[in-house]
């Protein structure tokens, strides 16, 4: 391993890289007039901003570490979550993507409102609210910090802490969702320039020898399909787990689809996901092809921590000065959750708690009290941050939680777009079956009670919330169809919607788009099945 040590001109390097983005960052985000401005950047967004910020907010620099620190550990079968989610993604600009923008919500509970009722909203906006400060936000800064002492070791974790929650909070504080969407474009680009070069000087250390790859894999390791008994990734997975954990990310999650919310229209929307989901495509080239090339520059044996193997590869094989604008933005990418949360949240607290009330507030109003929220919880995952070190490998049962408590949301969101027999009680009654899920998640990931692979639990708790969603609905009474015709799916809207095509040119019809992108998918995917 080398030496973590970054020398005077990389150190200028990031401090003027820092200073830089944060500029751009309050220039763009200089003007906010409301909250429609603060939380939907004015619904203005472009789809090539659109699409990296979509694809920044979820893949924050602790993930673009630990693709190619699985990659080193495992193989290939952590790329499961980045195509799968290039699916998710496409069936979600074809199918679901419209129904949001064209009601013109401004947050994903509001859209239970309409297909359910305000109980619903408030159940669905106050469980993002809660797992966004204590896991998102506070997780973010926690892993973080983690990254920072590697680069700076001399520095106390709790001075990291606050420095990733003045640098990632304070411009989104002033500057809101516009600022965040800008910035995750500008980091986004540079480290996947970064990544797309580092794997090309590595690569070039083996001669650009393709057969070196599935020699120095782990066993079983060069395959996206390994063995049903498999720890990490057992193939089932993918159908049982991985794709409804998809959906809850891409599809469900405010702090996500608020991006898609702040497009321009209806088409940048979609141009903006298909963009996203082929952003996650390259990275098996990109960070785990260099995790696992890795295996031969770094003894597997003496390397305590897998996580930190691309940030090695950047130290030995980076020329100096360069090495300084990727390591900022690494950081800038390890704020890209933490400032996407803090204004996702406040959002959700203002449009479905506030704004809701029978008291009216002015504009001006509602934007002091966005901004005062955005620094209360900037405040409380800063203090609750240091906490997650006293509760063991909470971080690392982040996706596990997921899996076990998510699955009834996706039900009454999906099931709400797409069964129009679907009723109230359906929906409210779905979401009491979270407890049960957090309860099991506790019994089985925190007491180890029993052992299930989380993806197999994340399948019997979308097959539990499944039942009760189809049981209360069936002998409940069907919701009056004007309520749902508008906002519900149906054969009819595919028509409509291919007799408005009929005259796109190709490059501009989103159904040539993502097929073009489905097809890219499969002959991807397909040499690494088996």
């Amino acid at each position: 391993m080398p030496d973590f040590r970054l020398v005077p001109v990389d150190m200028l390097v990031i401090v003027a890289s820092v200073a830089a983005i944060i500029g751009i960052a309050l220039w763009v985000g200089r003007k906010q007039e409301g909250t429609e401005s603060y939380f939907l950047a004015g619904r203005t967004m472009v789809w090539p901003v659109v699409g990296f910020s979509l694809f920044a907010t979820q893949f924050a620099g602790t993930q673009y570490l630990g693709l190619a620190g699985a990659g080193f550990e495992t193989g290939i079968s952590v790329w499961n979550f980045e195509w799968i989610a290039t699916v998710v993604l496409l069936v979600f600009a074809l199918l679901i993507l419209p129904f949001y923008l064209q009601s013109k919500i401004t947050t994903v509970p509001e859209f239970l409102e309409r297909r359910y009722d305000r109980r619903a909203r408030y159940a669905f906006s106050g469980f993002t609210v809660i797992t966004a400060m204590l896991l998102d936000s506070a997780g973010a800064m926690f892993a973080g910090s983690l990254v920072l002492s590697l680069l700076f070791p001399e520095v106390p974790i709790g001075v990291h802490i606050a420095i990733i929650a003045l640098l990632g909070g304070g411009y989104v504080l002033v500057g809101g969702l516009k600022s965040v969407m800008i910035t995750d474009t500008i980091q986004g680009v540079i480290l996947f320039a970064a990544g797309a070069a580092l794997f090309i000087l590595v690569f070039a250390e083996f001669d650009f020898d393709w057969s070196a790859l599935p020699a120095l894999a782990p066993e079983d390791g060069f395959t996206v399909t390994p063995p049903a008994d498999d720890g990490f990734f057992p193939w089932p997975g993918i159908f049982t787990g991985a794709i409804w954990l998809s959906f809850y990310v891409w599809v469900t999650n405010h702090i996500v689809v608020q991006r898609i919310l702040a497009a321009k229209n209806i088409d940048h929307g979609r141009w903006g996901a298909l963009f996203a989901g082929s952003l996650q495509l390259p990275l098996l080239l990109f960070l785990i092809f260099p995790g696992i090339l890795a295996r031969d520059i770094y003894d597997p044996d003496q390397v305590t921590d897998s996580d930190v193997v691309w940030v090695a590869l950047v130290f030995d094989y980076v020329p100096v000065g360069i090495r300084g604008l990727i390591v900022a933005a690494l950081i800038f990418a390890l704020m890209s959750t933490l400032d996407s949360v803090l204004n996702g949240a406040s959002s959700l607290v203002v449009n479905d708690f506030i704004k809701t009330r029978e008291r009216e507030f002015t504009e001006r109003q509602l934007l002091t009290i966005s901004r005062v929220l955005v620094g209360v919880f900037m405040l409380v995952a800063a203090l609750w941050a240091p906490v997650l070190t006293t509760f063991s490998g909470i971080v690392a049962y982040f996706q596990s939680f997921l899996g076990y408590v998510t699955m009834p949301l996706v039900v009454v969101l999906l099931g709400g777009i797409f069964w129009r027999r679907a009723s109230v009680q359906a929906g409210v009654g779905t979401l009491a079956v979270v407890p049960f899920g957090l309860l099991a998640f506790f019994l089985g990931e925190v007491f180890g009670l029993f052992d299930l692979q989380f993806l197999y639990a994340t399948g019997i708790m979308l097959l539990l919330s499944l039942v009760v969603f189809v049981t209360i609905s069936l002998v409940t009474e069907a919701p009056a169809a004007e309520k749902v015709e508008a906002i519900t799916w149906s054969p009819q809207t595919w028509k409509q919607e291919t007799r408005e095509l009929a005259s796109t040119p190709w490059y501009g019809n989103y159904r040539v788009l993502a097929m073009v992108l489905g097809l890219v998918t499969i002959v991807a995917v397909v040499p690494f099945i088996g």
